[in-house]
């Protein structure tokens, strides 16, 4: 099978793929959900769901530090693999001796475009379509809350947040979450305590990954802005793109019922 990548590539694909590394948590998940329980081999340290995958699944180490001989005693005949989690380097290595299949997803079109064509590639194209259905149905049922001036942030120390080429963005706009920080020069920008008070949130929101923000972590915000509503929020719901998102949009729905 000839088909292209998110990065537009085309690449040459084994129908159907017997052997695949996948190297990017939420992808990992879609593929438990398409079935294809057989057909992974190998997952990074960081695909936490299934528990029983990283549990008992070849690990090729993390995200961004692969273990390029543990990869290749694997023997994949296909590699899914994404343009912001991995590192270009190793990706480039991996793609000369290997099938690999890179996403690109800044939003929830092209995360269904991903289900879509890894449910083709796989031969999984009857479960991709209703994990689809499923997805769609959520998010048009989703109701946002009025607009609200809102922070997101994924890390301390320094504080960092997110500007509007990244996935979270998307998932906060059709919240009705307003990204103060949406028109930054870098994908995650640091955020000084006197930036964050200027830019005045109704709403901050701490997530659960990659930094994981806890209750202590809310009074040192209320420190920064004692008017703020401060939420902890699950990070997995806001960035993942897999097939979570089939259980996303009733976290969200939650999540507006509880903001005042």
């Amino acid at each position: 099978m000839q088909l292209k990548d998110q990065m537009n590539r085309t690449i040459r694909i084994q129908y159907p793929p017997k052997r695949i590394v996948s190297l990017v948590p939420s992808q990992t998940e879609l593929l438990f959900d398409l079935g294809l329980e057989k057909e992974v081999v190998g997952i990074t340290k960081f695909c936490v769901h299934p528990n029983n995958w990283f549990r008992n699944k070849t690990r090729v180490g993390g995200t961004k530090n692969l273990n390029l001989e543990q990869i290749g005693k694997l023997k994949p005949d296909l590699i899914l693999a994404n343009k912001e989690e991995n590192t270009e380097s190793e990706i480039k290595q991996l793609i000369k001796e290997y099938t690999v299949w890179i996403s690109d997803i800044q939003n929830l079109e092209d995360a269904i475009e991903m289900i879509f064509l890894i449910g083709k590639m796989t031969n999984t194209n009857t479960q991709a379509k209703i994990i689809i259905n499923n997805i769609q149905k959520g998010f048009d049922l989703l109701t946002p809350i009025q607009t609200k001036k809102t922070a997101y942030f994924i890390w301390q120390n320094p504080m960092m947040s997110i500007n509007k080429n990244r996935f979270i963005h998307d998932m906060m706009s059709r919240c009705g979450f307003e990204n103060i920080f949406a028109i930054t020069d870098k994908d995650y920008p640091e955020i000084s305590e006197d930036q964050l008070q200027e830019a005045n949130p109704e709403i901050i929101l701490l997530s659960s990954e990659p930094f994981p923000f806890r209750d202590k972590h809310i009074e040192q915000f209320k420190e920064i802005c004692p008017m703020a509503i401060i939420k902890l929020v699950d990070g997995e719901m806001f960035s993942w793109y897999g097939s979570r998102l089939q259980h996303a949009t009733n976290y969200f729905q939650n999540l507006l019922k509880s903001i005042p």
